[in-house]
């Protein structure tokens, strides 16, 4: 037997202002990602994951030494919009801020993809970060095989780029250029 419940009944779901969320996350233990209202904790990345994301952000802070830019790891925040995301690399070229625990002016955002998360950077995060209109690339990164999608800011709009191994990995938002190996450098043996 089929029950229904008066919509006067259906259960109202509460959402918080990013102001509530960044103040609950400053004290949190766990961290977690805002979507329009909805906080999502995050899980932990692999081995792999972590190797790839070392590697890249060291290479990118290599190269940025002496420019006004900054590369940040997965524990700065950036807002885009009604979002607030843990990006896995971020580039920002704006003002230094000592004490903000977010980014709201990236030039560059990389995220390397999981098994778990890849839809969600393909798309929601994708046009989320698209949003943000200091940003010049985002940057999906595989973890299981050498390649590497670059979308890239331009006339008329954004263009995608796909890299594997033996290319050259091009950054134009701040004028990076290495093999696309390097970044895979710790890996290189456990991709097939």
């Amino acid at each position: 037997r089929l029950v229904f419940k008066p919509m006067s009944t259906v259960e109202k779901f509460e959402t918080l202002s990013v102001t509530a969320y960044l103040a609950l996350e400053e004290r949190s233990e766990t961290r977690h990602e805002y979507v329009d209202g909805v906080i999502y904790a995050m899980v932990g990345g692999s081995v792999r994951h972590n190797l790839i994301a070392a590697s890249l952000l060291s290479t990118l802070r290599s190269h940025l030494r002496g420019s006004p830019c900054r590369a940040y790891m997965s524990d700065m925040k950036v807002q885009a919009g009604t979002r607030v995301y843990y990006p896995d690399v971020m580039v920002s070229c704006g003002k230094l801020h000592p004490t903000a625990t977010y980014e709201s002016a990236p030039v560059l955002i990389v995220e390397v993809l999981s098994e778990s998360t890849e839809a969600r950077d393909r798309l929601e995060k994708l046009v989320a970060y698209q949003s943000i209109s200091s940003l010049t690339e985002y940057v999906l990164v595989s973890q299981d095989k050498i390649q590497v999608e670059t979308y890239l800011r331009g006339e008329p709009g954004w263009s995608r780029t796909i890299c594997s191994y033996g290319d050259r990995l091009h950054l134009e938002s701040i004028g990076f250029e290495c093999q696309i190996e390097r970044i895979y450098e710790d890996v290189l043996d456990s991709l097939t």
